[in-house]
């Protein structure tokens, strides 16, 4: 005879399983296409020390390039959250992508800074709307409790796109040149296109999606779909809500370490511990590895604690301060003589990075209305593209003056001050003044 809980979760597992799927193969496309986008943005960085030694490019020249693409793709988060709501996610997300692509096989063209800092630019304008609109995908397919997995699944994806770049654009520059590098990049994201067109509708008017699985998403929202107010005043209202800063700061100071760490590594292992490319494709992979595992342990563990009675805004914030931890790790990864501790410090830092990105994307969608939330995960990604762009132009200009220590200690730091903002700003959402009734 089972025991009564056992035969209560066999119950509860059937009751889940009724309800459909499509929610979750929806949040599996978008897992692809933030794949293909890290492919494609990672191409440069993964190539930069083979295009550094050919154009004779200083790393100033690498932080221009770099930094080119993250002042655009800042702004974008913020124009694509609010496009995207106007337009819908279907056709915006579609458009994107193609745009992105396009751009992408375009900069195996370029032949100087100015040339790879435009495409740059423009690739960044594409990308951005990739995260906006992931996130407001979730919030109207999913239910609370189901929110922290389904944005750990598509955010993974930056992880897994991440390792494949660094492990395959190397392989593929070595055998057909590093200018074909970008063309095959790009064109996976029409290959993802086809995959989105056939998979995504909205939710109202999805052909494959039973009463039961829309009956289970509206039972677990607790924010309203629709903001109170609508037109300027909604707009004023997000600029003086509290939890819209709170977002706002604390992705602002943990996204700069993740830019870090994706556009300098390669650049890094290179300079600092004499890497070939071949070597670079060995090893560049293991701290994206380490980021997807942190993305499912920042999921999985929210999700754990909401469904034994903690609630939503307490377990994400909690959930953010443990991450602090291993993050702090990478601070000392500068200065270890051997390469392999120096990268079991990069790994861990970035597990627990993955697992406080994973809680900074959910907030939005726990805390607003589903018609303002790519809104308001635009103004947090406009906020953290401009300081991460500050903190690459930095980063540039430390590492031709000094080292890259310096660099290690501030990513090091700025989640701490990060987390402050959360536990000052954040509260439940019902303190939320633009969410109706």
């Amino acid at each position: 005879m089972k025991p009564l809980g056992a035969i209560q979760q066999a119950e509860s597992s059937s009751k889940l399983r009724g309800t459909g799927r499509v929610r979750w193969w929806i949040v599996w496309t978008l897992f692809f296409s933030t794949v293909t986008n890290y492919i494609s943005r990672q191409t440069f960085s993964v190539l930069a020390p083979v295009i550094a030694a050919q154009y004779h490019l200083t790393h100033t020249d690498l932080a221009k390039i770099l930094g080119a693409f993250q002042i655009s793709y800042a702004v974008t988060w913020l124009l694509g959250g609010i496009f995207l709501d106007a337009v819908g996610t279907r056709l915006g997300l579609a458009l994107a992508v193609v745009f992105w692509s396009v751009i992408n096989i375009l900069t195996g063209f370029a032949s100087s800074v100015f040339g790879f800092a435009s495409f740059r630019f423009l690739l960044g304008i594409g990308e951005g709307f990739n995260w906006p609109g992931a996130s407001k995908t979730v919030a109207e397919w999913f239910p609370s409790q189901e929110r922290s997995l389904a944005v750990a699944i598509f955010d993974s994806g930056s992880s897994v796109g991440g390792a494949i770049a660094a492990m395959a654009i190397p392989l593929i520059a070595l055998a057909l040149g590093w200018r074909s590098a970008f063309v095959i990049a790009g064109l996976l994201g029409f290959v993802w296109l086809l995959l989105w067109l056939r998979v995504y509708h909205p939710l109202d008017r999805h052909p494959r999606v039973t009463p039961q699985e829309v009956a289970h998403i509206h039972s677990g929202q607790e924010v309203p779909s629709i903001s109170a107010q609508r037109g300027p005043r909604r707009w004023i209202l997000l600029a003086r809500d509290r939890n819209v800063w709170g977002i706002v700061l604390g992705r602002a100071l943990t996204d700069p370490i993740w830019w870090f760490y994706v556009f300098w590594l390669p650049q890094y292992l290179s300079d600092a511990r004499g890497f070939s490319l071949e070597r670079i494709a060995l090893f560049a992979w293991m701290p994206f590895v380490a980021a997807d595992i942190g993305n499912f342990t920042g999921g999985l563990v929210s999700g754990y604690c909401i469904r034994r009675g903690v609630s939503v805004v307490k377990a994400r914030t909690w959930i953010c301060a443990v991450s602090c931890l291993p993050i702090l790790a990478g601070i000392p990864a500068a200065g270890v003589h051997s390469v392999y501790a120096a990268m079991g410090l990069i790994c861990f830092a970035l597990w627990g990075y993955a697992s406080w990105s994973t809680m900074g994307l959910t907030l939005p969608s726990d805390l607003f209305p589903q018609d303002v939330v790519a809104t308001v995960t635009g103004l947090s990604g406009l906020a953290a593209g401009l300081v991460g762009a500050v903190f690459t132009f930095a980063v540039g200009i430390l590492v031709d003056r000094f080292s890259y220590a310096p660099a290690f200690l501030v990513a090091g730091l700025m989640p701490v001050f990060a987390t402050a903002f959360l536990f000052l700003l954040i509260r439940a959402p019902i303190k939320s003044p633009i969410a109706s009734a």
